[in-house]
């Protein structure tokens, strides 16, 4: 540690420290534009400017150590001011610079009430220019569907620059010119291609660099702002969903150093305008062939006709990718009623619940990545499937410390990798020794076996999940104090259902067993969308969504988006967290445990619970860890050996991706103009590199 005194205050700080950091430690509040704490340092703005003491000039904080800090005559601690006479000048000028081009439309620009700019302008400025000259202008430039370029606002911070190359590993922007006449753009004017580019608005200081799809929607000052988290993908990033009455107006996300540090996804962040469209509002009832509005009580009551003539075993039920834990929950009850457990989760027809949480949970945990030096990438391409989370693995990638290896498809994850191959056969060539990658993963201290949906999500997953088990075991990556094995869900109901059970039971059927022609009469779909069910089969279809599963369906019964219902979702890693209602359902639709409790009702199976407190008392009676939200309640490593134990037999055919569309993988996003537009970019991006 390292003594220095900051405005008369004597503060202790490690070496390594910037003098911008050791400021903020003292409690000093330091402007800044270029600096940004998981970037690179510019060190080009020169807003942070400080005073130490015996320096000829004032100095830029965030580019001078801690370490680089002279002692006085007779070996006193150095001494920073960061409110003297000097400072206060040198930031006035600095300001009055950055003004002198930048346009006077604070009316106009959406960046006005969020704005760096305006705050440190009135903070640290003058309130008059010395500056008459004309203002320069810069010719907007084309980033593509999600970002708005307005660049004469542009102050050459270069934190877009930086953001695109190192935290994106797409280093599509750059800077041209000098001096007057540099601007920032992409390379060949082109659209971007990260799937984190939405959050170059957000660290963007001025209003250079602005939402697209959000463009003069709305004020910050307007809005409610509700805290929730993202169901996207299975990472469950903490998001902020900000309301106009009952209209969802943007996404925008939140701090949480354990799974999404300060980004989301651009799916997460765009896909707003599919809220709103393609919506059922009503139920319906199929006749004749075509479906037809109906009334709660209709559309019940031809549920009821159909269930009373069917045998309870014959009926079963299949949740969507967005369900959340309290209505996977309410119906399984429903159908437990029946004397049915033909039950199942899209995609999770390979996991056993009751083998316990470790041979089903992402078990170092996303923060853990953080700490790994080996990871085996099997089945799975993150950067489609939890974009996120393959931020954070470039992140540890860059230190240096990390070396990956990929069995699967070959795709740009942003980062180097050694290919072993393309399908489970590689297991036995890395136990063999026969790969280089093999030592790597021996000699690491802390390896991960990263199992993704291509793999698992196979009819021969089980067997894939068991090959993947013991390969962890073989190289110690289970021991005490890490447990190196992770399941990557793509989906974020996924790890809730199998928390409660939510999976076929003794003599039930699994989802590619309710969906082979003769084996139900009836099954519900909660928002499952991505099963085909075969001709004879009566369909009850709960979901938000004209898609796929409204269409196969017989009766509609309209639910609630998740943003428009209180529900608890358990992330990849086992962590259970609240999405909290910012709006409310359209038209007659509802919360969907409300929809399952009351069709239960008219069933003659009346479920003991008439709200969603009490609803959530049962539930936390089955399953006491999700009563314990943003904590992750650790598997047990005996899992882990038992699954590596089962072995069965495994198909000799290449992985295949379980994302083939990142950015129309759901039925939300399906229904959003602007993830068509994305999509659309995307592939135009894949067929000229194709040809």
């Amino acid at each position: 540690m390292t003594k220095l005194v900051v405005d008369g205050k004597e503060i202790d700080v490690p070496a390594e420290y910037t003098l911008l950091q050791a400021c903020e430690a003292a409690g000093a509040e330091i402007p800044r534009f270029c600096y940004h704490e998981r970037l690179s340092i510019a060190g080009n703005c020169r807003m942070c400017l400080v005073e130490v003491k015996g320096g000829p000039k004032p100095v830029a904080s965030c580019a001078w150590g801690v370490r680089d800090c002279r002692p006085g005559p007779n070996g006193e601690p150095p001494e920073i001011s960061t409110r003297s006479p000097m400072v206060k000048k040198a930031r006035e000028g600095v300001m009055e610079f950055l003004l002198i081009n930048h346009p006077l439309d604070c009316p106009i620009c959406d960046q006005g009430g969020e704005c760096d700019l305006q705050d440190q302008a009135m903070g640290y400025g003058v309130d008059s220019s010395r500056f008459a000259e004309n203002k320069r202008a810069v010719e907007d430039k084309y980033l593509g569907a999600l970002v708005k370029t307005s660049m004469t606002r542009c102050i050459q911070c270069t934190r877009c620059v930086r953001f695109s190359a190192e935290i994106c590993g797409a280093p599509e922007m750059g800077a041209t010119g000098r001096g007057e006449d540099m601007e920032i753009t992409t390379y060949l004017e082109s659209a971007l291609t990260s799937e984190l580019q939405g959050n170059l608005v957000d660290i963007c200081p001025v209003g250079a660099l602005t939402s697209k799809p959000y463009a003069f929607a709305a004020r910050p000052w307007e809005l409610g702002k509700t805290q929730s988290v993202d169901v996207m993908d299975g990472v469950g990033s903490a998001i902020r969903v900000d309301t106009r009455g009952r209209e969802v107006m943007r996404i925008l996300p939140r701090v949480n150093e354990a799974i999404n540090e300060e980004w989301i996804s651009d799916k997460t962040r765009h896909v707003v305008d599919g809220l709103r469209t393609q919506r059922l509002d009503r139920p319906y009832i199929r006749a004749n062939g075509k479906l037809q509005p109906a009334s709660w009580q209709q559309a019940f009551a031809a549920i009821a006709a159909k269930v009373s003539r069917t045998d309870g075993k014959r009926i079963g039920a299949i949740a969507g990718d967005l369900a959340a834990v309290e209505e996977m929950f309410a119906l399984k009850e429903l159908l437990a009623k029946f004397g049915s457990v033909n039950l199942a989760v899209q995609g999770g027809d390979a996991f056993d619940p009751k083998a316990g949480r470790a041979s089903y949970l992402f078990n170092p945990t996303i923060a853990g990545i953080d700490q790994a030096d080996a990871l085996l990438i099997v089945g799975s391409n993150p950067r489609k499937e939890a974009a996120v989370l393959n931020a954070r693995i470039r992140k540890r990638w860059r230190t240096g410390q990390l070396k990956v290896g990929v069995i699967g498809i070959k795709a740009d994850l942003t980062y180097d990798y050694d290919y072993i191959g393309a399908g489970a056969d590689s297991f036995g060539d890395l136990a063999a020794g026969k790969h280089s990658f093999a030592d790597v993963l021996k000699n690491a201290k802390k390896p991960i076996v990263l199992v993704g949906a291509g793999a698992f999500g196979r009819h021969d997953g089980a067997a894939i999940l068991a090959r993947a088990a013991k390969l962890a075991l073989a190289i110690d990556a289970v021991k005490d104090g890490w447990d190196g094995f992770a399941v990557l869900h793509d989906t974020a109901s996924r790890a809730g259902a199998l928390d409660i059970g939510f999976a076929a039971g003794a003599d039930g059927l699994n989802a590619a067993q309710m969906t082979t022609f003769g084996t139900l009469d009836v099954l519900f779909l909660l928002g499952a969308d991505e099963v085909k069910v075969p001709d004879g089969t009566f369909v009850v279809y709960i979901g938000t969504h004209g898609d796929a599963g409204a269409h196969r369906a017989d009766v509609i019964l309209p639910g609630a988006a998740y943003t428009e219902k209180s529900g608890i979702f358990v992330n990849t890693e086992g962590r259970a967290q609240m999405a909290n209602r910012a709006g409310f359902p359209p038209g007659e639709a509802r919360e969907d445990w409300a929809i399952i409790r009351a069709l239960s009702e008219v069933l003659g199976k009346k479920l003991p619970f008439d709200s969603l407190a009490s609803l959530r008392q049962a539930l936390f009676k089955t399953a006491p860890h999700l009563m314990r939200l943003d904590q992750i309640a650790a598997g047990d490593a005996a899992a882990i050996k038992a699954l590596a134990t089962r072995g069965g037999e495994v198909e000799k055919v290449p992985f295949k991706a379980s994302v083939e569309d990142f950015y129309l993988t759901n039925p939300i996003a399906r229904a959003s103009a602007v993830m068509a537009e994305c999509s659309r970019l995307a592939s135009g991006r894949m067929l000229t590199a194709a040809e």
